[in-house]
């Protein structure tokens, strides 16, 4: 009776939601995996759903068993790209899709199905416009291995570095996003492959658009055909054309840190002909972290006049703490292994130490001035 049903609902409505299954060469795993998330949608999704197979080139048997399942099993339908990558295949499906909701999963099923629900419904109310499981939210059951535990956990902390990313998992395979919002964001998002996913959700984020993350329970497929290098190579030029097309606050940081860390290269290097390694490294940081923190108020941030200046300072004498333990570490690390190494090879050393210190100062600065804006313009309105 409950096939009948959902026969007859198809007949005078389109699907709500458009799963779709992108696959390269998945002769292997493509019929089981279909059949076992159509019989989910069947029994437990209260949703008319769609299963699309997204064949982006396929060499094997891909194609026949999805032509197969598209013509045997209701609700499952079948489409083939001549190019390979996710992103295409996830972009042409998207955008030729008639339903209210879209969404994907990697073939695999790694994320357990019980949270396709709470990934869907926010959507579908309205409430959100992008939905996005996440493996580090809290919440969230992950089996996988320390290598790529430690990959992802690096990859999503740099976009929040350089991003300024408010979401916690980029490259879960189990993410949903309204129709109408994929029209306005996909043709938007340059890359066809596997930066897809994060591409699109920064654009999201910095449209304004409401990100729902879903705690997910994940267990990693070991055959898994992601080349770690390759992906990792082209996530790292993605990261950077981003930064580069986002909002210029990341350049004007970048200018006043490069200019900070000149001076206090040079004020060092004025000092130490004058005295002790650690009194030069200490007035050196003292006087480019009160430059540096004025600099960032005025330029980077736009914050004018003496309101929340106690606390902005505070944040440039806490990166100064940081910068302090890190340039300390640094010299002595290197006349330790260096005895009588020369004055131009100390500054070298600690001037690295210095730009790893920029970055959490960016991140702590970015936190706190964000934070007093946003509670400025609340105050405001």
């Amino acid at each position: 009776m409950l096939g009948v049903e959902r026969a007859a609902l198809a007949v005078v409505r389109e699907p709500s939601v458009d799963i779709v299954v992108p696959v390269y060469n998945e002769e292997l795993d493509l019929e089981h995996s279909v059949r076992r998330l159509r019989a989910y949608l069947d029994a437990c999704f209260p949703f008319h759903a769609n299963v699309t197979i997204a064949d982006n080139a396929s060499t094997d048997d891909t194609q026949a068993i999805g032509e197969r399942l598209a013509a045997t099993v209701p609700g499952v339908s079948y489409m083939r790209l001549s190019d390979k990558g996710r992103g295409r295949a996830l972009a042409a499906a998207w955008l030729l899709s008639k339903a209210e909701v879209v969404g994907y999963m990697d073939v695999d099923l790694s994320t357990d199905l019980g949270a396709l629900l709470p990934l869907v419904a926010p959507l579908i109310s309205g409430h959100s416009d992008v939905a996005v499981g996440s493996r580090l939210a809290p919440g969230s059951r992950v089996r996988r291995g320390a290598k790529r535990e430690l990959i992802s956990r690096c990859y999503n902390a740099l976009l929040r570095v350089a991003l300024g990313a408010r979401f916690r998992d980029a490259q879960c395979g189990f993410k949903a996003i309204r129709t109408e919002t994929a029209r306005r964001l996909v043709p938007r998002t340059e890359n066809r492959s596997w930066f897809f996913d994060t591409e699109l959700l920064v654009l999201a984020q910095r449209a304004g658009l409401r990100i729902h993350e879903v705690p997910v329970d994940w267990d990693d497929d070991p055959d898994s055909r992601v080349s770690i290098l390759p992906t990792a190579l082209e996530d790292l030029g993605g990261v950077w054309r981003l930064m580069r097309s986002g909002p210029s606050r990341i350049v004007r940081f970048a200018t006043v840190g490069i200019a900070s860390t000149l001076a206090y290269g040079l004020i060092y290097l004025a000092l130490r002909e004058l005295a002790a390694p650690w009194l030069a490294n200490l007035v050196a940081l003292i006087v480019t972290a009160v430059a540096n923190t004025a600099a960032n108020r005025r330029f980077t941030f736009g914050v004018q006049g003496r309101r929340g200046a106690a606390t902005d300072y505070a944040a440039g004498l806490t990166a100064f703490l940081i910068a302090l333990v890190l340039t300390t570490g640094a010299g002595d690390a290197l006349r330790h292994l260096m005895p009588g190494a020369p004055h131009l090879l100390e500054v070298a050393a600690m001037t690295g130490a210095n730009l790893i210190a920029t970055l959490c100062r960016y991140a702590m600065f970015r936190g706190w001035m964000d934070s007093r804006l946003q509670v400025v313009a609340a105050n405001s309105t």
